[in-house]
């Protein structure tokens, strides 16, 4: 009889009020057992699932004889003194072998009486089969599983992608001292939007970008990698940062991303040993500008994001860059950095900008100091670039005139 007959046998009982049946047709199996498991009682639906006659168990087997050999172990070490301490168990998973060898899956309760000096009588056990059951927690584990190779494969291709963002080290410019510094959120396995990119369009004539893509992961990354690729082919047509950004604008827009992004765009022109930055910021933090004698100031004008609106503000700001002089560009995980309920800030990073003016690597020193405020651990993805140029190297004394040099000593022009 299967369980769905065992279930309709029960409900008929039930309404003749016939206990004999109510015990021998309940929706679950019934056992009762000695205090050392040999079974003493059994209903129809138990027989009914296992396959065993009642001849076959009653007084001859005890309940973990029906169990397989894990669950036999299990039995013994947790079934048993659980049930001798708590006198009750609730849905225990185990596997009962049935009588022609196949496995039946099932839940049970156990319940242990005792006599009123208190020693073990009795104990009685509810079988349910789990059959359904089991299957079913089969599944979420198999869709669990796909899931979690599916994220993994996922995670794999956008490191993949931001590997191809993310130049492994900044370019040497000559000219120029540039420093780069890159950090993704948290323990770094979540692939951010910030990416950077500097790179040549004739000598003397070099492009920096820097920006956010709104988002994360692989979405994140495919929407970057096209903002990095379209800056690169558009400034080799365009010479105005704002414009190349109102052409990236369109390209975002008629792709349908549905991801905007902060960029902001440098162009670089050398002229002897000075340059010339033409930028322009949609809607990116603005770079901060260090000059002999002046400290950390905000250079250019904010404009609108890139890949909202079709009208958008753009402008270009032209700022000489002489010997000393340092530019610093950064994402807002600098200035929103935060640890606890306190933000990094504008002020501190102006502090770690003065200080860091003469440093080797500034963004890296930049990046540290972040990093540092965090203790270690960033809550959103930084991206820091300085561009610096050289402060002109002290000339050597020159000799009077009418002097010349003669075997390391001076002597008097006649």
């Amino acid at each position: 009889m299967n369980a769905q007959a065992a279930s309709e046998a029960f409900y008929a009982a039930l309404l003749d009020d016939d206990p004999e049946r109510l015990y021998e047709r309940a929706p679950c199996g019934y056992l009762s057992t000695t205090p050392d498991g040999t079974i003493v009682k059994s209903n129809a639906t138990f027989l009914d699932l296992t396959g065993y006659r009642r001849e076959e168990l009653v007084g001859r087997r005890t309940f973990a004889e029906l169990l397989t050999p894990g669950g036999r172990i299990y039995h013994e070490t947790h079934y048993a003194p659980m049930l001798r301490m708590q006198e009750t168990v609730r849905e225990l998973a185990l596997d009962i072998v049935c009588a022609d060898g196949e496995r039946l899956p099932v839940l049970v309760n156990a319940a242990l009486e005792r006599t009123p000096e208190g020693a073990p009588r009795v104990v009685r056990i509810a079988v349910f089969d789990a059959t359904h059951r089991r299957e079913y927690e089969r599944e979420l584990l198999r869709a669990k599983q796909r899931a979690e190779q599916s994220e993994t494969r996922a995670q794999a291709l956008a490191r993949t992608l931001q590997a191809t963002l993310i130049p492994p080290s900044a370019p040497v410019v000559p000219g120029l001292d540039v420093s780069a510094g890159y950090r993704p959120a948290g323990d770094g396995e979540e692939v951010g939007g910030d990416f950077y990119d500097i790179f040549q369009i004739s000598r003397g004539d070099w492009v920096v970008a820097l920006g956010d893509v709104c988002g994360k992961g692989v979405e994140a990354a495919v929407v970057t990698a096209l903002v990095r690729h379209t800056i690169r082919a558009l400034t080799v047509q365009l010479d105005s940062p704002a414009a190349v950004l109102r052409s990236l604008n369109e390209v975002l827009l008629a792709q349908g991303a549905e991801r905007f992004c902060t960029v902001v765009l440098v162009r670089l022109r050398q002229d002897s040993d000075t340059w010339t930055a033409t930028l322009s910021a949609g809607g990116h933090p603005l770079p901060l500008l260090v000059s002999p004698g002046r400290g950390p100031e905000p250079v250019g004008v904010v404009g609108s994001l890139v890949g909202v609106l079709r009208d958008v503000r753009l402008h270009d700001a032209t700022v000489p860059l002489g010997p000393g002089d340092l530019m610093v560009l950064f994402t807002d995980g600098v200035t929103e950095g935060r640890y606890g309920r306190e933000f990094y800030g504008e002020r501190r990073l102006v502090e770690s900008v003065r200080a860091h003016r003469d440093a080797p690597e500034p963004a890296e020193a930049v990046l540290g100091d972040v990093l540092d405020f965090q203790h270690g651990t960033a809550r959103d993805d930084i991206a820091v670039v300085s561009l610096r140029v050289p402060s002109r190297a002290p000339r050597e004394p020159q000799p009077p005139l009418g002097t010349v040099q003669k075997q390391g000593r001076e002597e008097s022009a006649t």
